[in-house]
């Protein structure tokens, strides 16, 4: 299947969904007579070996064939590579730490350790499954036995002390061992069994879920008793089982701080960084496969909390998923990690790949959930499905055999209807996200504040991803640019110039600002409100490592998102950039660029400011107005070398090059005050855009200062504005800092959307010179209203809303 198994490709596959595939609507695990004439341990193991190597699938039909083919070849490499050793299993794998501690030589030689059981794993897969040429293999058999008994006497036993990496033997290690254990249960002796669960119990005892927190959350939470109870039904242990089941109720319930999943739909790793894509993906394919395991036995998880589980599959995993990729902003490390070292001819990951494994958990799980709910989740899956032309997901080389035969379940099913993508706004103050989904294309933002990072790095992954947070704006169309960040982007992009953000251009190191999320701006205004349908964001920015700050806003619109920067300073001593857009050509680079209706130059390298131009537009892409006053547009075009070492250090070194065209506003060398606008307009024609800059009256830009930023729409009948302090904006006044989005519709309503993106007021009151006849609805922070000529509201104590949005409609006068 693969070359090696790396810790990421673990992640991936062994501990989100690629481990659970069954006959999916057809009877599960048959064979087994739950009751009968095996134990319920037995009945476990058999249930666990099923959803280890699935079922229902045909290994002489394409593509389980190649898989089936593939895996075997990979098995009969490891097993004729295999050479024990004092100090390894394999040559290439040496364990034998000289100096144990937990510095980033142990965690390699942890590393190590681990993935040699990862490669048994594949031994014993490639013996149990079908069509592989090693089914039944006896000699591949006794290799596998011999490499068990190998790492328990040498590193993986009872007496040895942990170095490295914890993950690797706390989850990597003993999945994967467990794993083993099943699939060749038949073969091993009681005393082998006996062996290796004492070891298992040496590293993950009952203590590492004693408390839920510090590695013992979220992802991670569940692997740990993903561990726990297969080591149970492996080891006929019932304690072991109860306890690993309920230690999942603590990763059930919404928290409000930290690791786990949040009411507004974020999900949170590493207690800073949002991770719905990366680490949320193990989280929902580990909790898939223990609800299907546990389902109908003594130890079935019925916590009633384990409804905000599927509930989060549409709350917080569907929302980041756009034709089958899962949006890169969510993903963490994760997207450092395109083509491995040691193999440089595979892509290990990218947006369309990890997404591809989410929708395999999504099947896996609505397997537990309601009707109603697994209908809606398989046509919402078909429809991902089949709306990715940019990487199908049948076609994805990842995929294993498993998580293929998921998705081909809800292919082949004709009952299953495909679902169009879901369209609205989606604000996720808890994890400084939002998303903004319109039919034809999907844009996200990314922001940082004083609990969310700028970005992660850590284990030598994700180098140069410091400005990943200072507001980049991610988008894709539903039939165009669907890999624009999938091909080759993060190592060829200019780092200080991605979509979106602003950033000085002071040289920052590799890992800048620590690992695992460690720097933290001290801002506290990052946000929005939204009606579900529009938005108005801001962040309050402040560079990382760097003097920069400036006010960031984006409009969220129906066919477009206006853009605006203001109080941009800085006294680095370098210039600083607000980049609106940084598309991704590819090796060749053809996009034409019209700005005012001219074509300019397509060769490489070119620049050229567009003094005094209205538009701009790149085929293919999308069109781009630069509202009168806006600060002039400078565009380049670029080809740029990188490598996935550069941001990764276990990447390959192969040079990759990708074209680039740029729009970016040069605001100079120590800016102070300097400002931006430009209504980004995705997959809009270069007659759309002349459109739009030819009617200056479709955007009134209200204030754009760094006290206030707003705009108005009046065809819409939308105001935004952004109150970075109270104060007075057209006809509304804030008495503190607030964001506020207006609707008026044609039947004579209105509707407020309020927020207080700083989660810091204990009180605050809009007053709306507009004649308001009644308040036909609002929510309880709302304390007093006044009708009449204006409209006073006088909101509560707002910081225990954690900047979710408050919403007041009221009849016009």
């Amino acid at each position: 299947m693969t070359t090696s198994w790396s810790r990421r490709t673990f992640l991936a596959a062994g501990s989100a969904a690629s481990l659970g595939a069954f006959a999916l609507g057809t009877p599960l695990f048959r064979g087994v007579a739950h009751g009968a004439s095996e134990s319920e341990f037995g009945t476990l193991r058999a249930k666990w070996r099923t959803l280890t190597l699935g079922s229902g699938f045909s290994p002489s039909t394409e593509p389980f064939r190649s898989k089936l083919a593939e895996l075997g070849t990979t098995a009969a490499g490891f097993r004729e590579s295999m050479a024990p050793a004092p100090g390894s299993l394999w040559p290439d794998l040496d364990f034998a730490d000289p100096e144990p501690d937990t510095d980033q030589d142990s965690y390699g030689y942890s590393g190590r350790m681990a993935t040699s059981y990862y490669r048994l794993r594949t031994m014993a897969e490639a013996y149990c499954q079908p069509g592989t040429g090693l089914t039944g293999d006896g000699a591949l058999k006794s290799a596998v036995l011999t490499g068990l008994d190998h790492l328990y006497s040498r590193v993986y036993n009872e007496n040895q002390a942990r170095f490295g990496n914890w993950w690797s033997w706390q989850i990597g290690a003993p999945q994967a061992l467990l794993d083993i254990c099943i699939l060749m249960y038949e073969h091993l002796s009681a005393g082998q069994i006996a062996d290796y669960c004492r070891a298992v119990d040496h590293f993950v005892p009952d203590s590492a879920v004693e408390h839920y927190t510090g590695t013992s959350t979220g992802a991670n939470r569940v692997d740990l008793c993903r561990v726990l109870i297969v080591r149970g039904a492996v080891g006929d242990n019932a304690a072991k089982l109860a306890l690993g089941r309920d230690a999942l109720s603590p990763v059930f319930p919404y928290v409000t701080s930290g690791d786990g999943l949040y009411a507004d739909g974020s999900f949170i790793q590493h207690t800073t960084v949002p991770y719905t894509g990366s680490y949320g993906s193990v989280m929902l394919g580990g909790l898939g496969l223990l609800f299907a395991l546990l389902a109908d036995s003594t130890w079935e998880v019925t916590d009633p909390n384990r409804q905000i589980i599927f509930d989060a599959v549409e709350n917080a995993w569907a929302p980041f998923l756009y034709n089958g990729l899962v949006m890169d902003n969510v993903a963490g490390r994760a997207i450092s990690r395109g083509i491995s070292a040691t193999d440089p001819e595979a892509v290990m990951q990218n947006d369309h790949l990890r997404g591809h494994t989410i929708l395999a958990s999504i099947v896996l799980l609505a397997e537990g959930a309601s009707a109603t709910e697994r209908e809606r989740w398989r046509g919402l899956v078909k429809g991902w499905i089949e709306r990715d032309y940019y990487s199908p997901p049948l076609q994805n080389p990842s995929l294993d055999v498993v998580r293929l035969s998921h998705l081909h379940t809800v292919m082949d099913d004709a009952s299953v209807t495909p679902l169009p993508e879901p369209t609205g706004h989606r604000l996720f103050p808890s994890m400084a996200r939002a998303t903004h989904r319109r039919p034809g294309w999907a844009a996200s933002v990314s922001m940082a504040n004083k609990r969310i990072t700028y970005y992660e790095t850590g284990n030598g992954e994700n180098l140069r991803g410091w400005h990943t947070g200072s507001g980049m704006l991610y988008w894709w169309g539903s039939d165009f640019a669907n890999g624009q960040y999938s091909d080759a982007f993060w190592p060829t992009v200019d780092p200080y110039r991605l979509p979106g953000i602003t950033a000085s251009r002071k040289q920052l190191a590799d890992g800048a600002g620590g690992d695992w999320g460690a720097s933290l701006p001290s801002v506290n205004w990052v946000g929005g409100a939204t009606d579900g349908r529009r938005a108005a964001l801001g962040q309050y920015l402040r560079g990382l490592q760097s003097t920069l700050m400036a006010k960031k806003a984006w409009f969220c619109l129906d066919d477009a998102i206006v853009c605006l920067g203001a109080g941009i300073k800085c006294t680095d001593g370098v210039h600083v950039d607000s980049t609106l857009d940084n598309r991704n050509l590819g090796p060749v680079g053809g996009s034409p660029l019209t700005v005012d209706g001219t074509r300019m130059p397509t060769h490489y390298p070119w620049s050229q400011p567009l003094t005094g131009a209205r538009w701009a537009h790149i085929g293919g892409h999308g069109g781009y107005v630069f509202p009168e006053g806006a600060a002039p547009v400078q565009a380049l075009r670029e080809a740029r070398t990188g490598t996935w070492h550069d941001i990764n250090r276990g990447g390959s070194t192969t040079p990759l090059t990708r074209k680039y065209l740029t729009l970016y506003v040069d605001h100079g060398h120590n800016p102070y005050d300097a400002t931006y606008a430009c209504i980004v307009m995705p997959g809009a024609t270069t007659t759309a855009t002349a459109a739009r800059a030819a009617d200056p009256a479709w955007l009134r830009i209200l204030t754009n200062t760094d006290s206030q930023q707003a705009i108005r729409v009046p065809s819409l009948g939308y105001t935004g504005i952004n109150f970075w302090f109270g104060g007075t904006v057209a006809d509304l006044t804030a008495s503190a800092p607030c964001c506020v989005m207006i609707t008026e519709s044609p039947d004579g309503t209105a509707t407020l959307c309020v927020s207080d993106p700083m989660r810091m007021q204990s009180s605050l009151t809009l007053t709306w010179n507009r004649p308001v006849t009644s308040v036909l609805s609002k929510p309880p922070t709302v304390t007093s209203t006044e009708t009449g000529s204006q409209l006073k509201l006088t909101f509560g104590d707002l910081r225990g809303t954690a900047g979710a949005t408050q919403q007041v409609r009221v009849r016009l006068g």
